[in-house]
């Protein structure tokens, strides 16, 4: 029931997506969705948490279990092929939730700020690994690359909407990447050194 609430929400964005729609496609009657979850935004709230959880919990999960670079180019690995796969053009329910929500309702907005820490989390904790067995570079502090990282992952998501081209959004990630290479580009630039 959950999974068809995240579905709805996720092609069609929370103001679009109707009560109507909501009980077509959950089955729920919509006594039944106020009784558990108050309205269709607390309905929303149990949604996107359950994207998260099921995508980007999921990932980071999978990821954080491979050695530091790997796993965070398996990460944008998997974010390239979600974008390239995407025929219905549904995007990341988060960043959709960021752009459409949060600007005008506090709770999401903090709600989302948490995963978005989340993400920069284990980008800095795979980072600061990579430093300690010297398989990332230490020319940058961990918080700088990992802030990059997350400011690519955001708009990898954004761009793929309008624009799911190969060339294009592997032409984003790739130099990102390739800051987090010993003896990349970066040993020589200013910035501050280890984490």
């Amino acid at each position: 029931m959950i999974d068809a609430a995240v579905r709805c929400f996720w092609s069609r964005g929370f103001e679009a997506t109707s009560i109507k729609e909501l009980t077509a496609r959950t089955g729920l009657t919509a006594a039944s969705l106020y009784n558990a979850y108050g309205d269709k935004r607390g309905l929303f709230r149990t949604a996107l948490d359950r994207y998260v959880e099921d995508s980007i919990g999921a990932r980071i999960r999978r990821c954080e279990a491979l050695p530091p670079q790997e796993g965070i180019r398996a990460f944008f690995d998997d974010i390239l092929a979600r974008s390239l796969e995407d025929r219905e053009g549904k995007g990341c329910m988060l960043v959709n939730s960021a752009l459409e929500v949060a600007p005008h309702d506090p709770e999401f907005r903090d709600a989302i700020a948490a995963v978005l820490l989340r993400l920069e989390g284990f980008f800095v904790g795979r980072i600061r690994a990579g430093q300690a067995a010297a398989t990332i570079t230490s020319a940058m502090s961990a918080d700088v690359l990992a802030r990059h990282l997350l400011g690519v992952l955001m708009g990898v998501r954004v761009l793929a909407r309008v624009r799911p081209e190969r060339a294009l959004l592997e032409g984003v990630v790739a130099p990102a990447l390739a800051l987090l290479d010993m003896g990349g580009p970066i040993q020589s630039a200013s910035g501050g050194g280890g984490s």
